[in-house]
């Protein structure tokens, strides 16, 4: 990007008066021999030298060279099995050393691990029709939630993958996209082919399932007087709200990287849509 786009430049990218910038080309991944492309995904920590792609059966790594002038590939793998397997999602783990890669195909949904290119587990049938997204949760480190077009979204502990650890079942279509908040992981938003937005409250598999932990010595004397609110319930997962300003399929969703309580949604008449969390939920969380 021209370095007048960077964050901290005081140019307005909206001002009438700047010139048209263009994209300086550094490199692109050679990967057409191995079909067409589905997803490339950065490393999410690093210096950004290492990036997967997904190409119809194959999972490679490349390695982006000194100044990014040259991608190499480091790496790579493809499923074996009957018919034409094609990968349909991939999400890269910020956990394990960032040494883990989550991938769909079809209703399997398979873990990789980047040093060695070899599968660590595998989710069959982890949908009952095909797996449309992937995202990891960013404060516990074996959780992964998936979503189809069986209009579910699942909840997975890879060390054990026998049986989801939780389903949402609030949307009536497709289930295109799913994404945890990067700071608060029991916010999680979904979007979909029913025009539908929701953001739902997944807080009993959350890093909080207690709600924001307080030290007994934090307590006043008046707080302490009130054994009956230290009894209460737990928080109960459900849908926070569901947001319907979209006319048509809703095929991605994703939270800003600046603003944790801010969060985007575009479907496919091109109507790009923001939103807020609610105050009174955020206020909820923080306090």
């Amino acid at each position: 990007m021209p370095k007048e786009l960077e964050p901290g430049s005081h140019e307005s990218p909206d001002d009438s008066s700047s010139p048209a910038h263009t994209l300086e080309l550094l490199c692109h991944l050679d990967d057409t021999a191995h079909g067409s492309v589905a997803c490339v995904v950065w490393e999410p920590t690093g210096d950004g030298r290492r990036v997967i792609s997904l190409a119809d059966s194959h999972i490679l790594l490349w390695d982006l060279q000194e100044s990014s002038s040259q991608a190499v590939l480091a790496g790579s793998a493809s499923l074996e099995g009957k018919g034409q397997l094609k990968f349909t999602a991939g999400r890269w783990s910020p956990h394990h050393t960032c040494t883990q890669v989550a991938t769909a195909n079809d209703t399997t949904i398979r873990g990789w691990d980047t040093r060695s290119m070899s599968q660590i587990y595998c989710i069959e049938n982890a949908h009952g029709q095909l797996v449309r997204d992937l995202d990891f949760n960013p404060n516990k480190q074996y959780y992964l939630a998936s979503c189809g077009d069986d209009c579910k979204v699942k909840f997975w502990d890879t060390r054990n993958v026998t049986e989801p650890v939780k389903t949402l079942e609030e949307h009536s279509h497709w289930v295109w996209s799913v994404r945890y908040n990067h700071s608060h992981d029991q916010l999680v938003l979904t979007g979909s082919s029913d025009s539908r937005v929701i953001l739902s409250n997944m807080v009993s598999i959350s890093s909080e399932p207690f709600g924001h932990l307080v030290d007994d010595d934090d307590l006043s004397d008046q707080e302490e007087r009130r054994p009956e609110e230290k009894s209460q319930e737990p928080p109960q997962d459900s849908v926070i709200a569901t947001y319907e300003e979209h006319e048509d399929s809703v095929y991605a969703v994703d939270w800003s990287s600046a603003d944790p309580w801010l969060f985007a949604s575009l479907s496919y008449d091109g109507r790009l849509v923001i939103n807020r969390v609610p105050r009174a939920l955020k206020y909820h969380i923080l306090l």
